[in-house]
C-alpha cells in the first residue's frame, strides 16, 4: 500500500486538469507539467507502494522534457515500472480537496481515464471531492490538494 499527496496553486487559465480530464474553470493549476494533482498523487502512491521513491524522482522538474508533460503519460510510465518490478495496481482511492471547481460532475470521467491508465476496472478507482470549509489556503481558493491511497498486488505468473 502507498499514500500519495500533491497540491498546486491556481494561476491564469480557463481549465483545471484533474484525473486526466479538463474541467472548465476560470483558473488553471500551475506546475512544471500539466499540474494534474490527481495523477501526481496516484503516481506517488503507486511508487511508494513498491518502494520506488516519488514522481519527482522519476520526472524531475529540472528536466526540460517534463515541461508541460501529460501527467497521465507519467502515470502510465510509472505503471510500466510497477510491472517491471512484478507488481500491478489493485485499487486506488483519491480525495480532491478544493473549494472549487466541484469534482462531482466530472467524477465518472476521471474514474474512466484513471482506470484506463491503471489498467483497472473502473470499480477499483474511487474519486471523491471535499471542501476545506473555507479554512486555510485551500479555503481561500488559492489552490487544491489531493490525497491518494493505492494498493498493489504481485503480477500473477
Amino acid at each position: 500500500m502507498g499514500i500519495g499527496y500533491d497540491s498546486h496553486r491556481f494561476g491564469p487559465g480557463n481549465a483545471v486538469r484533474l484525473g486526466g480530464i479538463s474541467i472548465p474553470y476560470d483558473l488553471a493549476l500551475v506546475g512544471h507539467s500539466d499540474a494534474d494533482a490527481v495523477a501526481h498523487a496516484v503516481t506517488d502512491a503507486l511508487l511508494g507502494a513498491i518502494g520506488e521513491g516519488d514522481i519527482g524522482s522519476m520526472f524531475p522538474d529540472n528536466d526540460p522534457t517534463n515541461r508541460s508533460r501529460d501527467s497521465i503519460e507519467m502515470l502510465t510510465i510509472a505503471m510500466a515500472l510497477l510491472r517491471d518490478r512484478g507488481w500491478r495496481a489493485n485499487n486506488v482511492d483519491i480525495t480532491v480537496i478544493a473549494e472549487a471547481p466541484r469534482i462531482a460532475p466530472f467524477r465518472e470521467a476521471m474514474r474512466d481515464a484513471l482506470a484506463a491508465a491503471l489498467q483497472l476496472d473502473r470499480t477499483a478507482v474511487s474519486v471523491k471531492g471535499k471542501t476545506n470549509e473555507g479554512m486555510g489556503w485551500i479555503g481561500r481558493g488559492e489552490g487544491i490538494a489531493c490525497v491518494a491511497v493505492a494498493t498493489v498486488v504481485p503480477v500473477a505468473t
